[in-house]
C-alpha cells in the first residue's frame, strides 16, 4: 500500500512537473511584438528591432533564430545579426514563409534547436506564429509530445489555427513520423 501510495505520488509530481514546464507566459517587452515565453527554455516571439537584442541576452537567452524572410516589410536582418553578435548571442537566420513552405527549413530548425549552444532559444517571425509553429514541430518530433498537447502548447506561444503553417506543420509531422 505504502508503494502504491508513494508511486502515485511520483506520477502526480512529475505531471504537475511538466505541466508547470509547459506553461506559456506572455510579457510586454519594448522592442518585442507578441513576446511568449516557455519559463527559460524557449520564447518565441514576433518582429523585434537590434536594440532589443541586448535584452534578449539579459533574459537568459544563448540563441536567436529569426524566421523571417529578408524581404518582409521591416525585416532588418543584417541589423539584427549584427546586433547578436555585438551581444555574443549565437544568431540563426531560417527564413520561413511566403507562397511555398519549406521542409528543407523545419530540418534545419529542429537541426539547429537541439545544438547545444543553443538553448535557451529566443525564435521569433513576424508576428510570432511561425516561431510558435517552429517550436510545436519540435515537441512533437523531438520531444515526443502527443500532437494534442503540442498543438495546445503551440496556440497559447501564438500559432494560428487557421494558418497554412499549421497545416505544414501537420504534414511535416506525418512525413517524418509516418
Amino acid at each position: 500500500m505504502k508503494r502504491t501510495l508513494a508511486m502515485a505520488l511520483i506520477c502526480v509530481a512529475y505531471t504537475a512537473t511538466a505541466y508547470a514546464q509547459s506553461e506559456v507566459v506572455r510579457e510586454d517587452v519594448e522592442g518585442i511584438v507578441n513576446f511568449a515565453r516557455i519559463e527559460t527554455t524557449v520564447a518565441c516571439a514576433g518582429a523585434i528591432t537590434p536594440d532589443s537584442v541586448e535584452k534578449i541576452r539579459d533574459m537568459g537567452f544563448r540563441s536567436i533564430i529569426n524566421l523571417r524572410r529578408a524581404s518582409e516589410e521591416g525585416a532588418n536582418v543584417d541589423a539584427e545579426a549584427a546586433a547578436a553578435d555585438a551581444a555574443g548571442i549565437k544568431y540563426v537566420h531560417l527564413p520561413f514563409g511566403g507562397p511555398v513552405l519549406d521542409p528543407g527549413v523545419a530540418d534545419s530548425f529542429l537541426e539547429t534547436i537541439t545544438e547545444a549552444d543553443t538553448a535557451p532559444a529566443f525564435i521569433h517571425c513576424a508576428g510570432g506564429g511561425r516561431a510558435a509553429t517552429m517550436w510545436f514541430i519540435k515537441r512533437v518530433i523531438v520531444d515526443e509530445w502527443d500532437i494534442d498537447t503540442a498543438l495546445e502548447e503551440a496556440t497559447a506561444l501564438g500559432m494560428n489555427p487557421e494558418s497554412p503553417t499549421r497545416a505544414f506543420a501537420l504534414e511535416y509531422i506525418a512525413a517524418q513520423t509516418g
